[in-house]
């Protein structure tokens, strides 16, 4: 069974069981297991935050694409076309600029209004780039930050998650909920949660007006490149 471009947002081949499913993979599995668990023996082992939050990006990908696909993907015979991974017009570069250009500044001022309020961006994993930035540190943080996760993240949040909602709910409500979830998967990066929920409502309307998840990975990938870049020579 496949959806065409057209019908994507009026109707999906899952139910709330895959739904439910890959939640649980995600904030029982993902969150209870890999970010508490498995990621201490990672530092442990390589004894950087970096190498090792790098590390725990590719396992984060490695498990949530491939509960995907054996989830909702292959019982139902599907292909990657059906959660986004499809072309886009090349009218939608313009737009991709633009989403890119408002999430910036958007994030700017989110980020300046939580330090009003007493908090920092700081984290263990940024603090270990700048205090040893070299090619190939900033190289393994571009690659962590502007390639891996926007993938994932866009093909399981929007090219799923938010598809899910949207042809259950309207695109409003879809949009907030699917951001909310995206910002409380971030856990325990606390201090970036509202700047993710920002781009998840971004990179939610880049979805829902190109019907491709490519231009959420773009913006995705850009907006991270860009904070690394900064992060490590700012």
């Amino acid at each position: 069974m496949n959806s065409n471009v057209e019908n994507w947002k009026q109707q999906d081949p899952w139910t709330w069981k895959e739904c439910a499913a890959l939640l649980l993979l995600e904030f029982g599995f993902v969150i209870g297991c890999i970010k508490f668990v498995v990621k201490p023996m990672y530092r442990d082992w390589l004894g950087d935050e970096l190498y090792a939050g790098t590390l725990i990006g590719v396992t984060i990908a490695i498990v949530l694409l491939t509960g995907l696909y054996l989830i909702a993907i292959r019982p139902k015979r599907l292909s990657w076309d059906e959660v986004g991974v499809r072309t886009f017009a090349a009218k939608d570069w313009g737009r991709i600029f633009v989403w890119t250009f408002v999430l910036i500044i958007g994030s700017v001022l989110v980020m300046e209004l939580t330090n009003l309020l007493g908090n920092t961006y700081e984290n263990s994993k940024t603090e270990a780039m700048q205090n040893h930035v070299t090619f190939f540190t900033v190289f393994i943080a571009f690659v962590s930050a502007a390639i891996i996760s926007p993938l994932y993240e866009e093909i399981f949040y929007r090219g799923f998650l938010y598809r899910w909602l949207r042809t259950r709910l309207s695109m409003r409500w879809a949009i907030l909920l699917s951001s909310l979830i995206f910002t409380l998967a971030h856990i325990p990066t606390y201090n970036a949660m509202p700047a993710n929920f920002l781009g998840g409502v971004v990179f939610a309307w880049a979805y829902e007006r190109t019907n491709s998840i490519w231009p959420a990975v773009i913006v995705h990938g850009l907006m991270n490149g860009i904070a690394v870049v900064l992060t490590s020579f700012g």
